[in-house]
């Protein structure tokens, strides 16, 4: 991995990969949903969305297909923390996908009639997230965990800010956010690091330095929202604040995930689905950002049987605090390391990993690094984190579907600590 940073902090990441002939380079942009005022959800993948719609220097029509006559591709993704603009091309395209990448940051047009059309195109991509219900509950979850702040707002937004967003709201959101120092560029595979660092230095040293805002920090309060609609399923979400990027406790709660609910061997899926046959699917995961966390199970299953599945799920978190063995958390650090090894076999996943470590830490860890704190994870740290989960008298929950009969979170909370 070799990084340079701009005279204006645009910061270069690469690292090449013996024996590729194709690349992944990406901008990512320090800003997300959260970063957005309450009047301005949304704007921020409204932005991403537009980036693709017209520069000065070419049409839709031509950013499409500078990258795919050359059989690459282009795309973005919006995060509550992150924006990301990628190409995957061959080695000798890396140049052209660099360009196209400059030119939908620094010169999309933003003409109104594009701005019209695209709004209609999320339009529709809001109404088929509220038609998916495992989409809504998460959504409903982390509004409930994290309530009137950023950090718990939608990242598509409501239908009815994204009628009202204009040329100038986009623009806007753009000199207010999309300073030089909020840029990484990232860029992994068949890439050559000091073409790459003079070709960023003329398409972005020329961008003025800029002061990112503050970012509102985040507090997990929790609360329920449920919602009961004739469905085929009853959705259930429970969720309680989990430790952040920094520190070694986030590798611990990342451990219990997979013990608890990670894969076909964990304690939910066996207890839940293999001897109960209450789901098809149960899973735990945790979800870390900079300043907080969430640590989340979900199921879904019949609107009879979701009160069982809720009780058994907080059965197994008050047991696994006691009972966690020696043999289950080495699984899941064995599962830890060779889900991060095999992913970072992609060019793309590692150009990902460089640039949210960059964002996260200011620094990228050495594979060595991360694999050693995943090995230091050991029995009374998993059982620790478990045991403070039942300590908690906070949570949030969140239900779609029949869930007229499933319990209250007060009941949940107090079973738990029972």
């Amino acid at each position: 991995m070799q990084f340079h940073t701009l005279s204006n902090g645009f910061r270069i990441l690469t690292e090449n990969m013996a024996g590729l002939k194709s690349a992944s380079i990406g901008v990512w942009v320090d800003v997300g949903t959260r970063n957005e005022t309450a009047a301005q959800n949304g704007i921020a993948h409204f932005l991403e969305h537009m980036a693709f719609k017209g520069t000065k220097r070419r049409s839709s029509l031509d950013i499409a297909e500078s990258i795919e006559n050359v059989g690459g591709f282009l795309n973005a993704y919006t995060s509550r923390e992150t924006t990301a603009y990628y190409a995957r091309v061959l080695q000798n395209d890396v140049p052209l996908a660099l360009d196209v990448l400059a030119d939908i940051l620094r010169n999309s047009t933003f003409e109104p009639r594009e701005i019209e059309i695209e709004r209609g195109v999320i339009i529709q991509e809001i109404g088929q997230s509220l038609d998916t219900p495992d989409d809504v509950v998460f959504d409903w979850l982390q509004e409930v965990a994290y309530p009137d702040q950023p950090m718990g707002r939608s990242i598509l937004g409501p239908a009815e800010l994204v009628q009202a967003f204009n040329r100038s709201d986009l623009s806007g959101f753009v000199a207010q956010n999309y300073g030089p120092e909020n840029l990484i560029l990232s860029a992994a595979g068949a890439v050559d690091h000091d073409k790459i660092v003079a070709q960023a230095e003329a398409l972005f040293g020329d961008m003025p330095k800029s002061k990112p805002d503050s970012l509102i920090s985040a507090s997990f309060t929790g609360g329920e929202r449920r919602e009961i609609k004739q469905l085929e399923q009853a959705h259930f979400t429970l969720a309680f604040e989990a430790p952040n990027y920094s520190g070694q406790e986030i590798y611990a709660a990342q451990v219990y995930a997979l013990i608890l609910g990670g894969g076909m061997s964990s304690r939910l899926f066996q207890e839940i689905r293999e001897k109960r046959g209450l789901c098809y699917s149960i899973f735990a995961s945790v979800a870390p950002s900079v300043d907080t966390g969430m640590f989340s199970i979900y199921s879904g299953t019949s609107g009879d049987q979701v009160s069982e599945l809720a009780g058994l799920t907080i059965s197994e978190i008050r047991r696994s605090a006691d009972t966690i063995s020696e043999a289950e958390v080495e699984r899941a650090r064995v599962q830890m390391k060779a889900g991060m090894l095999m992913g970072l076999e992609s060019p793309s996943a590692r150009a990902e990993r460089m640039a949210r470590a960059m964002t996260i830490w200011g620094k990228v860890p050495t594979l060595e690094e991360t694999v050693a704190k995943i090995e230091a994870v050991n029995v009374t740290a998993v059982r620790g984190f478990a045991s403070e989960l039942c300590g908690r008298n906070s949570a949030a929950m969140a239900l779609y579907g029949p869930v007229d009969a499933a319990p209250e979170l007060p009941e949940l909370l107090a079973a738990l600590s029972a």
